[in-house]
């Protein structure tokens, strides 16, 4: 199984798992991860690659910039999790709406001391 096809299976396996109840209710998972000093290009890729893939299932859809969150966070503003700490580890998430929950996917480089992983997350609340 290539890696876009495991990872495709990883996110099915996570819309299918119930949300905690109360409030938003999420899941984040690292679909993979790199070493500090990884080529954040690849995982980007990566990321395109499965986002095409999800894009053909539920449509296309652009990427969303962090950067607003981030300055809404720095004014004091509240921000519902996950959406704030995506926010903060991404600089753009593809996000689709499907089947009653919110499905986000993104790379997670912000920080270049830090490992690189390729996120996903599931939730029931929109993003802000």
């Amino acid at each position: 199984m290539d890696v876009v096809a495991r990872h495709l299976a990883a996110i099915d396996r996570l819309r299918a798992r119930d949300l905690p109840a109360g409030g938003a209710g999420h899941h984040t998972v690292e679909l993979q991860t790199g070493l500090p000093g990884t080529a954040s290009d690849d995982f980007h890729a990566l990321r395109e690659a499965v986002a095409q893939c999800l894009g053909a299932r539920w449509g296309e859809a652009p990427p969303w910039g962090q950067l607003t969150l981030r300055l809404r966070l720095a004014r004091g503003e509240r921000i519902p999790e996950p959406w704030a700490s995506l926010c903060l580890r991404t600089d753009e998430l593809d996000v689709w709406q499907a089947g009653g929950v919110w499905l986000a996917i993104g790379v997670a480089d912000r920080d270049e001391a830090d490992e690189i992983h390729l996120l996903a997350t599931v939730t029931r609340k929109a993003p802000p």
